[in-house]
C-alpha cells in the first residue's frame, strides 16, 4: 500500500521589512532649509531695503523743505519797481525784456541755491546712515558668525588634549550647525581612539616589563654561582646584556608612545636644574670616556611634566658623551632665557655630522650613516623621545652641524 508523502513543513515568513530609514532624513521642502547662504541673503537683503527707504524718505522730506523755500518769490514789486535781498537787482525803472531777464536770473539763483542746499545735506545723511548701517552690520555678522567662535574655541581646547569638550551648538539646523555635530562626532571618536591607545600603552608596558624582569633575575641568580662554568657565564653574561637592551628598547619606546600626546598636567620645571640632574646621572660615563662636561645653566622656569622634561635633557646630554672624540672631547649644556623661550642647548665635540644626515638623526632606530643597526652605545630612539617630548611641551629642537666635528642640539620651550 503506497503512502502519502508527508508535506513539507511551510518555510518560515520572510522578516518584514523595516518601515525606517537609518539615514538622514530629507525634508520635504530642502530649499526652505534656514541654511547660512539664505539667512545672510534675508539679513542683507533687508539692511539694504531698510537703508534704501531710510534714504529715500529722507532725501524727500529735504527735497520738500527745499521747495517750501524755494516757493516764495525772491523778489518784491514796489510800486512798479521790483527789489530783492538775493538777487541783484536795480531798483530803477527797467524796460520789459531787461525785467524779465533779471527775474528768471533771480530764480534761477535761488533755485541752484535750494538744489545745493538739498546735495549737502543728503551727503550728510548718507554718511550718517552708512555709519550706521556698518555698525549694524557688524553687529549682526558676529552674531551670525558666533557659532564659529564657539567651535574655534573648543578647537582650541582640544589641542590642549582636553578631548572631553564638545561645541553643542544649538539653533537653526544650518551649515554651522552641521559642521558643529561633525565636529563632535569627530572628537568622540578621537577620545576612543586616545583613551585605546592609553590603555594599551599601559597594559603593553606590564606585559612587556615582566617577562624581561623575570629573565633578568633568573640570569643574575645563575651569574652569581661561583661554581658555574666559565663557558655558562660568559653566555649568561651575554644573554644579561640583550635582556637589558631589549629592557631599554621597550622602555624607550613605551615612553615614545607615552609622549606623543600633549601634556595635560603641567607644573613649574627649571631646565637648569633637570640638565644639572642629567649632568650627575651621566657624570661616571663622563669621566670614564675622558670627556668633559661644562656650561653655564640660567634658571629658565618651564610648565611640564618634568620626568619627561629630564628625559631630554638625559637623552642630548648621553648622545654628546656618547658620540664623542676619542681624546680631550668636552660637552656643553647651557640653559637661558631668550626671547620670551626657555632655551637648553647641549654641543659637543665628535664626528663631522654631513648637513644632509641631520634630519634623519631624529627617525626611530636611525643613526648617523646607518639605519636599524645593532650598537652599544644605545637603541637608536634618544632623539626621536627628544622631539616627541618637545612637541608634547609645544616646542621645537633643532640640530646643527658643529664645525670641527660634533652637533649643536638646540631645545625651545615656551614659558
Amino acid at each position: 500500500m503506497a503512502t502519502t508523502p508527508t508535506p513539507a513543513p511551510p518555510s518560515p515568513p520572510a522578516p518584514p521589512k523595516p518601515t525606517w530609514d537609518p539615514r538622514r532624513p530629507v525634508p520635504p521642502f530642502p530649499w526652505l532649509r534656514p541654511t547660512i547662504r539664505i539667512r545672510l541673503t534675508l539679513l542683507y537683503g533687508g539692511m539694504f531695503l531698510i537703508a534704501g527707504i531710510l534714504l529715500l524718505s529722507i532725501i524727500y522730506l529735504l527735497a520738500a523743505n527745499a521747495l517750501n523755500v524755494g516757493s516764495d518769490l525772491p523778489f518784491r514789486i514796489l510800486s512798479g519797481q521790483v527789489s530783492s535781498d538775493t538777487c541783484r537787482l536795480r531798483s530803477a525803472q527797467l524796460p520789459a525784456d531787461e525785467l524779465n531777464a533779471a527775474l528768471n536770473a533771480c530764480v534761477n539763483v535761488q533755485r541752484q541755491h535750494a538744489l545745493d542746499n538739498l546735495l549737502s545735506r543728503s551727503l550728510l545723511a548718507l554718511l550718517g546712515l552708512a555709519i550706521i548701517a556698518f555698525a549694524f552690520g557688524y553687529a549682526m555678522a558676529g552674531r551670525v558668525l558666533s557659532p564659529l567662535g564657539r567651535i574655534t574655541r573648543t578647537a582650541r581646547a582640544v589641542a590642549g588634549s582636553d578631548l572631553s569638550r564638545r561645541i553643542e551648538l544649538d539653533g537653526p539646523d544650518d551649515e554651522l550647525k552641521e559642521l558643529a555635530d561633525t565636529f563632535d562626532d569627530m572628537l568622540e571618536r578621537l577620545q576612543r581612539a586616545f583613551t585605546a591607545q592609553q590603555r594599551f600603552v599601559g597594559n603593553a608596558s606590564h606585559e612587556l616589563r615582566t617577562p624581561l624582569a623575570i629573565n633578568r633575575t633568573l640570569l643574575e641568580v645563575h651569574l652569581s654561582d661561583p661554581n658555574a662554568p666559565v663557558e655558562l657565564q660568559q653566555l649568561g653574561k651575554t644573554l644579561l646584556a640583550t635582556n637589558e637592551r631589549s629592557e631599554q628598547l621597550v622602555e624607550g619606546l613605551l615612553l615614545l608612545a607615552r609622549s606623543d600626546n600633549q601634556i595635560v598636567e603641567r607644573k613649574p620645571v627649571d631646565l637648569a636644574e633637570v640638565a644639572s640632574q642629567a649632568i650627575d646621572q651621566v657624570h661616571a660615563e663622563a669621566q670614564a670616556t675622558g670627556v668633559e662636561i661644562h656650561g653655564v645653566r640660567k634658571p629658565a622656569v618651564v610648565r611640564g611634566n618634568g620626568v619627561l622634561l629630564e628625559r631630554i635633557a638625559l637623552n642630548l646630554v648621553q648622545n654628546a658623551v656618547r658620540y664623542n672624540v676619542a681624546e680631550r672631547g668636552w660637552v656643553e649644556v647651557t640653559t637661558d632665557v631668550e626671547h620670551g623661550q626657555a632655551v637648553l642647548v647641549v654641543s659637543n665635540t665628535g664626528p663631522v655630522v654631513p648637513a644632509y644626515e641631520v634630519d634623519n638623526l631624529f627617525e626611530p632606530f636611525r643613526r648617523l650613516r646607518t639605519e636599524r643597526t645593532g650598537s652599544d652605545k644605545g637603541v637608536g630612539l634618544g632623539l626621536s623621545i627628544v622631539r616627541s617630548v618637545a612637541r608634547a611641551h609645544g616646542g621645537h629642537v633643532y640640530a646643527q652641524p658643529r664645525e670641527g666635528g660634533g652637533l649643536v642640539m638646540r631645545v625651545t620651550l615656551p614659558i
